[in-house]
């Protein structure tokens, strides 16, 4: 559902930009608004939340799915933990729709759906390693999990599969996310360069906190 916010971004605490290809990792607290932005249209930005007090709670895309029986993510979706927790609520959303069954880009699955020459290309994969090992706090490999895509557009057919088609979104579109506990936020912007979704050139995003 399409919602725009009344939030201005110079009030912002946090504002910084993304390049295609990183990683960014942040506490975002309790009662905080943190809003991702698509600056330059269907770009994906794969992200993980974990409680900030117990990684181990973390995002669940099966739980979510249950708990609002919805595939998609968009304004008033609640992101649950493997807890049952309410980790940040969906409070605006000017792209309409965001996948939580796509996963992330590997560089195994690069080599096995492109070419295998492609393996080894930086996929989200070794960014959300980066981002776990930057953060410390005894994370690792393990801790890296089924993710959110905000922007991608994965439609699933009637027969169960999933289909990567041209994005939806556009410049400057938006999520916001009001954080229901402290969370530590973790984004791979995706580097990946054999998709025609993006035109084949991943672009930044641009991600806000305000308190």
């Amino acid at each position: 559902m399409i919602t725009e916010s009344p939030k201005d971004p110079t009030a912002a605490v946090l504002d910084e930009t993304v390049l295609a290809g990183d990683h960014w990792v942040q506490m975002v607290r309790a009662g905080q608004t943190f809003r991702i932005v698509d600056l330059e249209g269907n770009q994906a930005a794969d992200t993980l939340f974990y409680d900030a007090h117990d990684v181990s709670n973390r995002y669940s895309a099966c739980d979510t799915i249950r708990h609002q029986q919805n595939l998609y993510l968009t304004t008033g979706t609640k992101l649950m933990s493997t807890g049952g927790d309410v980790l940040l609520t969906i409070v605006a959303d000017t792209c309409g729709r965001h996948d939580t069954l796509g996963g992330a880009c590997s560089r195994e699955s690069n080599s096995m759906r492109y070419a295998l020459e492609k393996e080894p290309m930086h996929a989200c994969r070794d960014s959300f390693i980066n981002g776990v090992t930057a953060w410390g706090h005894g994370m690792g490999k393990r801790d890296i999990t089924c993710n959110i895509n905000f922007f991608m557009n994965v439609p699933v057919t009637p027969e169960g599969r999933l289909t990567f088609e041209d994005g939806i979104s556009g410049p400057g579109r938006y999520v916001e996310m009001r954080a229901e506990r402290d969370v530590v936020a973790l984004i791979s912007n995706c580097p990946q360069l054999n998709n025609p979704c993006n035109a084949y050139h991943p672009t930044p995003v641009r991600v806000l906190i305000w308190d």
